[in-house]
């Protein structure tokens, strides 16, 4: 019956529950005088026969209109109680109103007061029947995972409460630091000391942690990870605070565990003036708006008001994505926001939107930034992050833009890729540009990976564990740096404002982490085991490929040994050699040859001359070129070695 209930469509169940209703108004009618006159079947309701209707007609509509049939029976509590009260003593006076008002025969006074109890009673015990029916129906649902909640805070009691109703997971016990708590019972679960959990989840059968500290610092989430990432469960958090006060997410919308909650670091306060300095009631232009660092730029640069947003993609789904979603953003406020598909390769067209637009300050962060992908496109790398840049800052020289931002790359630093070099040479281009006197002020933020962003390890390894592995490292010893996107944007904002002219912005990346290790922690904490010799029954197989063409194992973010403090912790101005804007134009010559004429040798060959430190690792491949050289019937790895 209760399995019928639950799948009956909206209508039909609020239906039932009005006839369950009028049942127990009825019944109640009927028990108000046989109480108070001590007869089963008192001869009296003869004379009150219309008493019956009326009840239902007064009572009914009154709950209804306290909203009783609006209200999920599986979630009911004190406030579903309260609402039957004040339903039924409406009811009930109009009931006494309408009685009194038609002359209606005598009724003892204290009946009215009997019907009332009564039917307060029926129908609140109806509600709590059937909820801990629905309940009972949902334990017994073969899939219920039996989960364990870690923090015994406000928010883990609300999350136990809101998964009481979940047809997925159930709540069985607490774990929590807090000695105090410990022993105790919080939303009728026992909480028990994280030392206890591996035990526990032998005899509970235990699958999932569910972490219920939304508003925990990083350093301690990842403490508490690293203890989990060896037990035989999956690790599980519910949303912040933010996303919850929000109405974005219910407390019961749990996830996996976040990158963000194993490299993540506590935030730093912003600078509001750093932040605001080049953007509020500025005309603001954005190159790459619709990448993973472009994106979240448009994103906080739409909070912070300034007049005139202007993105720029040569993709148009990409573009169309974050126009819709900065246009939402900026619904509330007087901010201008045009979306513009084209390359800043064409200098021309970057020209005529900066001073048709009346750009001041200009965020570039168009650039091909895939090690690979670039560098077996060495040609269109060169157009998109060298020339691309020259247009695009040559442009805002000509518009008399104010401030002139490059997001760059640790790959820049030492490179052994073409992708890393292009991005070296386009800070040079700058720094020369700043050194010539250009009253566009220039500055550079290099930083290395992003969580997430396309292209990234994070969700390559998060796809592969989904589809049972092989999860794919390019080598055991690789490491890197990483950064959340929103944190780097964030840095990008407020080192754009201390520029003062061809600087070197480096940001603070933390600790480098082993990639291997990062994998291994994804899998345990996907409550997999990683399968090697020590564990050949495991699920998920880690095998390495070797690095890709233009890999490093490690990666810097200076050049040189010297930088400097800024006024923001995380951020430092790095203090780094440049090139007079006569030798740059001289290799800027070399590379439209290059280029023009898909020379891939010359291309390396100027790039070595430029970029100090540049050693690429076997060579630059082309695939345009290399077509082009088995057409000629020439040999690729004479050319490559040669």
């Amino acid at each position: 019956m209760i399995h019928s209930l639950v799948h009956l469509p909206t209508w039909a169940r609020r239906s039932v529950m009005v006839l369950i209703d009028s049942i127990a108004v009825l019944t109640a009618v009927w028990a108000s005088l046989a109480i108070r006159l001590g007869e089963w079947w008192p001869d009296w309701l003869y004379d009150v026969p219309w008493l019956f209707p009326l009840a239902v007609v007064t009572t009914v509509p009154a709950l209804y209109g306290f909203g009783l049939y609006h209200s999920i029976v599986r979630h009911a509590g004190g406030s579903l109680a309260y609402v039957i009260v004040r339903g039924v003593s409406v009811g009930t006076l109009l009931m006494i109103a309408v009685w009194v008002m038609a002359r209606g025969p005598l009724v003892p006074r204290s009946s009215w007061i009997i019907y009332w109890m009564v039917a307060v009673a029926l129908i609140g015990a109806s509600r709590f029947i059937i909820r801990d029916l629905l309940r009972v129906h949902i334990r017994r649902s073969p899939k219920r995972e039996r989960v364990a909640i870690y923090g015994a805070g406000d928010a883990g009691a609300q999350l136990a409460r809101a998964l009481i109703h979940s047809p997925e997971l159930e709540p069985v016990v607490f774990i929590d630091d807090d000695r105090d708590l410990q022993g105790s019972r919080v939303a009728g679960l026992r909480v028990r000391r994280p030392g206890r959990l591996a035990g526990l989840i032998d005899r509970e059968q235990i699958t999932t942690v569910l972490l219920a500290m939304p508003s925990a610092p990083h350093r301690r989430r990842r403490e508490i990870i690293d203890a989990l990432a060896g037990l035989p469960v999956r690790v599980m958090a519910m949303p912040a605070l933010a996303e919850i006060a929000a109405g974005m997410k219910r407390v019961d919308d749990v996830r996996g565990v976040d990158i963000e909650d194993l490299l993540g670091r506590d935030p730093v306060q912003p600078n509001q003036a750093l932040l605001e300095r080049c953007i509020a009631a500025k005309s603001v232009l954005v190159t790459g708006a619709g990448g993973s660092i472009g994106s979240e730029l448009c994103r906080q640069i739409a909070r912070l008001r300034p007049t005139r947003l202007v993105l720029l993609d040569r993709s148009e789904p990409a573009l169309y994505a974050i126009e819709q979603e900065v246009l939402r953003l900026c619904a509330d406020t007087a901010t201008e926001v045009i979306a513009l598909l084209g390359s800043a390769v064409n200098g021309e067209r970057m020209r005529r939107i900066m001073s048709g637009f009346g750009v001041e300050t200009v965020y570039h962060a168009a650039a091909y930034k895939h090690v690979p992908m670039v560098e077996h496109n060495a040609i269109e790398g060169v157009q998109n992050n060298i020339v691309g840049t020259l247009q695009t800052a040559e442009a805002a020289i000509a518009a008399g833009v104010s401030t002139f931002v490059l997001i760059s790359t640790d790959k820049a630093v030492r490179p052994t890729n073409v992708m890393g070099a292009t991005k070296r040479f386009a800070e040079l281009i700058l720094q020369s540009l700043a050194q010539q006197g250009a009253p566009t002020r220039f500055c550079m933020v290099r930083f290395g990976n992003v969580l997430d962003s396309s292209g990234s390890v994070v969700p390559l390894f998060r796809d592969q564990i989904r589809h049972g592995g092989p999860i794919t490292v390019t080598h055991p010893e690789v490491i890197r740096y990483f950064m959340t996107i929103p944190e780097a944007a964030q840095l990008v904002l407020q080192a754009g404002s201390m520029g003062v002219g061809g600087d070197v912005f480096v940001l603070d990346m933390g600790e480098p982490v082993r990639i291997l290790d990062l994998a291994r922690q994804m899998v345990r904490l996907s409550g997999l085991e990683v399968k090697d010799d020590e564990n050949p029954e495991g699920d998920v197989e880690i095998v390495f490929t070797g690095l890709r063409p233009g890999e490093k194992l490690y990666e810097e973010l200076l050049i040189g040994e010297n930088d400097q403090p800024t006024e923001h912790p995380r951020i430092r101005r790095a203090q780094e050699e440049s090139l007079p804007w006569s030798a740059v134009q001289s290799f800027l010559e070399r590379l439209e040859s290059a280029t023009t004429t898909c020379d891939a040798a010359e291309l390396r060959a100027v790039l070595r001359a430029a970029v100090r430190g540049y050693e690429p690792e076997g060579g630059i491949v082309d695939r345009v070129w290399l077509a082009q050289q088995h057409a000629a019937g020439r040999s690729y790895q004479a050319e490559r070695h040669g």
